[in-house]
Formats: structure tokens, sequence, C-alpha cells
């Protein structure tokens, strides 16, 4: 800081732009005989509260003023104060809400932290439902989710890092884990690449830092990171020993490092008995190995229809193809896509009236028209629900592309087309790679069995370790 109050006053209004910004205000009042000057960002601040310090400041009379700051903060009646000379970070934290004050004859600036963000209630999350367990979800402000966690896992071996990446954003991360079960290795290199992220801002959030915490192997689709939005399910994933990453201005948690074990398993495994747990989990694993295998299987078997047996004859299309069975997929494949974003950009009071024209003309009238047959409309049906099966979008789309490229393959080369389709499917998860450096298969790669069954399988909880 400047030797003057003037100064000092001067080159935060030049840095603060508050003859420009009708939201950054400044006020000088006097403390105690002193001249001061306070800044603050309008909706930031609890005026209740900072009326309070107001008047107990402007009540001080210059037999009461302390000869320092660091005396002051001793009197100011609130938790959360801080003195700094740092320029850059008074102007951060004035930016991020906190209130300022400059007092004539200080060297410090004092810091009062009662700023509040305007938030909505934490409820259930639309994508992350359970038929039981909490209601409750993450929301766009990081500090209330670190208070979900705080409130599942009270124990003094958790830790809640600030960082925050963005050269013009300065957007805060918080790193969630249980200091003697986080593998500290990695959890070294996590902070180490956050604090050395070279970005202006992160403008998409989780995915903006993704991309900055995982830049190699970007045209490998299968996702490298879980998101949830529930609070149990990130608690879980702490006690576990993985780390959550929570971006401000994002509901959702990054889970790391995750396997594609992980990714089949959601909140509604753990909140029924073990057995309707594992059915559920396994159910799940099947249906999106189906996903991928049903319609080129299907193309398969019609291409080479002496290969079906007698009794599954029935699965041979009847009717007169009118469009080639791979156009008729390719384009299902692009119409289901189109329905979701549709349905995404729909308003409410209208998607009544969208499924009743998607049923009826995308349904009904499409086969009888000639373009599709029903058999291939019937399996496009099973696998856009099927997605849905499962709680990632991102393995979802993993899954689509390589079925698509299977769908391809098949077309051309037929059987072998078919096998080299597999073979590239496995290949890509096989040569995936977590975060962390480990197999994307693991723990069946290197094999642990006993990992694998808890991937696998629900067991009842275990009991603590005395």
């Amino acid at each position: 800081m400047y030797q003057t109050f003037e100064e000092n006053k001067n080159y935060l209004n030049d840095t603060l732009h508050v003859s420009e910004c009708f939201d950054i205000v400044n006020r000088d009042i006097t403390i105690g005989g002193k001249n001061a000057a306070f800044y603050f960002i309008d909706g930031f601040c609890k005026d209740e509260m900072m009326q309070k310090i107001l008047q107990f400041l402007m009540g001080l009379k210059s037999d009461d003023m302390p000869q320092t700051a660091d005396g002051l903060n001793k009197l100011l009646p609130h938790v959360e104060v801080d003195l700094s000379k740092d320029f850059d970070e008074i102007t951060k934290n004035v930016l991020c809400g906190v209130f300022a004050v400059l007092i004539e004859g200080y060297d410090d600036c004092i810091l009062i932290d009662s700023r509040t963000y305007p938030a909505r209630g934490v409820s259930e999350p639309e994508k992350d439902k359970v038929l039981r367990g909490s209601k409750d979800g993450f929301v766009e402000t990081v500090v209330f989710n670190t208070a979900l966690i705080r409130r599942r896992i009270r124990s003094t071996d958790l830790r809640v890092e600030m960082l925050s990446a963005g050269k013009a954003s300065k957007t805060d991360i918080a790193l969630c884990y249980m200091d003697s079960r986080v593998d500290k290795e990695f959890l070294k290199k996590i902070r180490d690449r956050i604090n050395n992220i070279k970005v202006d801002a992160l403008t998409l959030n989780q995915e903006s830092l993704a991309e900055c915490l995982y830049t190699s192997k970007w045209f490998n689709p299968f996702p490298k990171f879980k998101y949830t939005e529930r609070p149990d399910t990130a608690a879980a994933q702490v006690l576990e020993g993985n780390i959550i990453i929570l971006v401000d201005n994002s509901p959702s948690a990054m889970i790391l490092p995750i396997s594609i074990l992980d990714m089949i398993q959601e909140a509604d495994d753990f909140y029924f008995p073990p057995v309707t747990g594992s059915y559920l989990r396994l159910s799940r694993f099947l249906i999106l190995i189906l996903t991928y295998f049903v319609t080129p299987t299907f193309l398969l078997l019609m291409q080479n229809p002496d290969w079906i047996p007698p009794s599954f004859d029935f699965i041979v299309v009847k009717e007169d193809i009118n469009v080639p069975l791979i156009w008729q997929f390719l384009i299902l494949e692009l119409a289901i896509d189109g329905l979701r974003l549709a349905a995404v950009n729909t308003p409410n009071m209208l998607s009544t009236p969208l499924s009743v024209m998607a049923a009826l003309i995308l349904g009904e009238f499409s086969v009888k028209s000639g373009w599709f047959n029903a058999e291939v409309m019937l399996y496009m049906a099973f696998v856009a629900i099927a997605n849905y099966t499962h709680p990632s979008y991102e393995l979802g789309y993993a899954v689509k592309f390589f079925r698509i490229i299977n769908l391809i393959l098949t077309a051309i080369f037929q059987f072998w087309g078919y096998i080299a389709g597999i073979v590239l499917f496995f290949f890509a998860i096989v040569s995936n790679k977590m975060v962390s450096g480990q197999s994307y298969l693991y723990p069946l790669i290197p094999f642990n069995w006993k990992k694998v069954s808890h991937a696998l399988f629900r067991y009842r909880l275990p009991k603590s370790q005395e």
C-alpha cells in the first residue's frame, strides 16, 4: 500500500473503476475522527449486518481508536475479519463480495467477510433423483456445497482446500478429501495442476477445468471424471478415499479418480438392501452392454439370415426394406439426439404436444410411410430408453459413438467389420487411463477380486475399525 490515505483511495478507485461501475459502491465516512472509505459490491453484502458494523465503526470516538489496524480488528464485532496490504488481494476480495475499509493512518486494509450470493434452494437435482434417501442437492455457491458435505462428515480428518484458477475469472475451486485415506501423491498432482492452470477464465466451469486437468487423448470419448449433484454421493466418495472437486457457479461435484466400473454405480444402489442393490447394479451393467451390441448384431444377422436359428425367425424383417437398414439406423441415431435437444429447449407447457408429435409422426407414421421398418424402430427405441438407465451422460455418448462406428463397419465389411468394431470398442476402453494414471478397467486390470466384487455387487456396510 502507499504512504497516504488519499493515494490508497485513488488507487482503488482507479483499479475498481468506481465511477464507471454502478454496482461497485464507494463511500467516504469518518471513523473516530479519521477519514475512511469503504468498498463493496452491491448485492453481495448482507445489508443488516453491514449496517450494524458501520454503526459500531461510526460510533467510535477519537479516544477509542486503536493505533493500528490490528487493534481495530480485535474490537470489530464480526467473526470473519482479515487484514491485507496487497492491492491485488484487496481487489480480488472486493470483487468476491468482501467489504473493504480503508482508514487514514492505518497501514492495512480491513477486510470484512459479510458476503452473501444469490442462490436457489438446495432441492433435489432433476438428474440424480432417487426413490429413497435425502432430497437435497448442490447449488451454484461453493460455500453452500462444502457445508452440505460437512454436514454428513463430521470428522477432523476431512480437508477442504480453496484454490482458484483463471486470470480474469479467478474462479474458486474447492478440493475435498479425507487426509488419512486419500492418495497423497495423486492429491499433490491435482493440486499442482490446478495451481499451474494458465487460462483467462473457466468459462464452462467444470468442463473447462476437466480439459485443463486431463490434456492427453482428448479423442477418446470415455469420461475421465464422474459428476454428481448429490451431497450424499459426494460424501460417500470422499469417505472411500476419492477426491471431490467443487467449482464455484456449478451445481455438480467432480469425482476422481474413477474407472468404468465406478461409472455404473448410483445412489439408489445403496438405499436398497444388498440383494436389491446388487440386482440394480448388475442390470444397469448388462443393459449398458446391450445398448452397444443390439443394433450392430441385428444388422449383421439381417445381412446373413441363414445364421439365424429357426426358433428366432421372428426377428427377420417381414416388410419390404425401402431404405437400407444401415441408413435407417443412422437416421434414427440422429433423430433421437434431435428429440433430446428439442426436449431440453422445449418449455414445460409445450412438452406434452412435443411428446405426441414424436410418438405419432416419428413413430407410427414413419413406419407406415415406408421410411423405417418396425423392427428397426423397436431396437432403436430400446437403445434410446436404455441410455437413461445409467447416470453418466458422457458414458452413454461414448457407447453411442462406438455403436455407430460398429454399424458402419458391419454394413461395409459384414462379419469382419462387426469384429473390428468390437475390437476397436474394447481397445478404446483398455487404452484409456484414469486421471491418476491407472488403467480405466481397474480393478480388473490389475486384477483385485475384492474391489471387483465391491464394484459389481452391493455389500453391507463394513464395521468401523477402532
